[in-house]
């Protein structure tokens, strides 16, 4: 595939598979199922669509919240992939590209911080993820992982006697009642929100100083990486 305009490849780099297909179907799954239930979930909480007569011929609420739950559904069972595959996936997917337990990644971290913070004017060489976003990831799959707790939570109060989502409602005393797991599942939204931002600026920064493929290795697969940094 070819790079786009922004990050055309260096002559002296070489392509790499890093991406596997589950890292990719994951995170283009959690992407998009955070804008549905942003949009859904901030309908539900503050209802900007009215239609006249009876809310029975409409079922617009209740069409929503069916929305909402179904974008959740694919939000959980993505995420909890994305972590498994930290055990299973390749090289560059794995636990400890999240967690800097190399001294060189910590190292790293501090050089990252001043590319970022505009000090220095490239970046130090990486493959897969570099140690401060892998960092950083791990935190987003944290609040994602309460996020979802929550929002099962809240669901246990409606669901039927029968429903297996009534297990839920055991982890209420943790969130300390129905209106303290609401309130949390709802400012969770707006540090996802601005992540997304975040990691959408600081992918076309780093695009552009490394020429390296980082923007379209989300959809190939493939990065450009000199071949001493190559894992054998």
């Amino acid at each position: 595939m070819r790079s786009i305009a922004i990050e055309a490849p260096k002559p002296d780099l070489v392509p790499v598979y890093v991406w596997d297909l589950p890292v990719r179907l994951t995170h283009w799954l959690l992407a998009s199922s955070i804008a549905v239930l942003a949009v859904t979930g901030f309908y539900l909480g503050h209802p900007f669509i009215t239609a006249p007569g009876q809310a029975s011929q409409h079922f617009i609420m209740g069409t929503v919240r069916l929305v909402h739950f179904y974008a959740a559904i694919v939000f959980s069972l993505s995420e909890l992939t994305r972590i498994a595959w930290m055990f299973m996936g390749n090289r560059y997917s794995r636990w400890d590209q999240f967690v800097p337990v190399n001294k060189e990644r910590r190292q790293d971290i501090v050089a990252w911080l001043k590319f970022y913070f505009f000090f220095r004017s490239t970046t130090p060489s990486f493959v897969g993820h570099n140690p401060l976003a892998g960092l950083s990831y791990l935190l987003v799959y944290a609040c994602c992982l309460v996020s979802a707790l929550t929002s099962y939570t809240l669901f246990s109060i409606s669901a039927g006697p029968e429903s297996p989502m009534r297990f839920f409602s055991i982890l209420l005393p943790m969130f300390g009642g129905a209106q303290t797991a609401r309130w949390i599942h709802h400012f969770l939204m707006w540090p996802l929100m601005w992540f997304i931002v975040h990691h959408l600026y600081c992918g076309v920064l780093v695009a552009r100083s490394s020429r390296n493929g980082t923007i379209d290795s989300m959809f190939t697969g493939f990065r450009y990486v000199n071949k001493h940094l190559i894992m054998p």
